[in-house]
């Protein structure tokens, strides 16, 4: 199994007690996520430290204000590397609000090209704002691989699946209340399936309540299986096999 996006550095327990527990788990690949300068530092740290983990740098829309040809520069210059294997987490988000929403636009705008620019998928966050983040993808994304991360737009699943998009489900399909999410997971392409945890965020129902982290993935891909009817060791290869050519291994 794989996690297709997390956040290692927000996580207490250290890089390589995560990675360890993870293995344990049987997740054979880890995608940690770098939402600012700092953090993108530390993804490529841990990707060069353990051979599972890929680093995906960008900027997080909350880390969005001020963004400018400085910053684009100094994702540019991390981007590069060969640990990274995508862009983002970059999008709209009018949920906080942490950042001016023409600085949201700004910065999303700048890492799809970038993306466009390095032959790299770009990963989406969106939270309360699906009408703009999906039509600046429309206008600007053409032709690249596009990842729905904590994929939470059920009623937009067929523009999802007609465009190509990549729809990663977090922890919260497992949620009991979470019934048109879990529609989408059982209706989106195996193509076009991921599972993540965005750990240390969003744990699954049977660790609710406790920080996330990577080896609570099978739990999140065990609920999908059971929702597609479908063996474990079924989802499992289509996962694999999606983030394979996502991330290119």
């Amino acid at each position: 199994m794989i996690d297709s996006h997390c956040h290692l550095d927000h996580c207490e327990p250290s890089d390589r007690e995560l990675v360890e527990r993870a293995r344990a788990a049987g997740v054979r690949r880890i995608a940690t996520v770098g939402i600012d300068a700092g953090s993108a530092g530390r993804a490529i740290a841990a990707a060069e430290e353990f051979e599972e983990v890929l680093a995906i740098v960008g900027r997080h829309p909350h880390e969005a204000a001020g963004f400018g040809p400085r910053e684009l520069e100094a994702l540019e210059a991390v981007a590069g590397h060969d640990r990274v294997r995508a862009i983002g987490e970059t999008g709209l988000d009018y949920f906080r609000d942490r950042a001016p929403r023409e600085d949201q636009r700004r910065a999303f705008e700048a890492q799809i090209d970038l993306a466009r620019q390095l032959d790299l998928p770009v990963v989406i966050h969106t939270r309360e704002a699906e009408d703009d983040t999906f039509s600046l993808l429309r206008d600007r994304a053409a032709g690249l691989t596009v990842v729905l991360h904590c994929f939470s737009a059920p009623s937009r699943l067929d523009e999802c699946v007609d465009r190509g998009y990549v729809c990663s489900f977090a922890g919260n399909v497992t949620y009991p209340n979470a019934q048109e999410l879990q529609g989408a997971a059982r209706e989106v392409p195996d193509e076009l399936l991921m599972v993540e945890t965005d750990a240390p965020y969003l744990s699954p129902q049977p660790v609710r309540g406790t920080p996330n982290e990577p080896a609570n993935v099978v739990a999140t891909a065990r609920h999908v299986a059971a929702l597609r009817g479908v063996e474990y060791a079924e989802l499992e290869a289509a996962v694999e096999a999606t983030a394979a050519r996502v991330f290119g291994w």
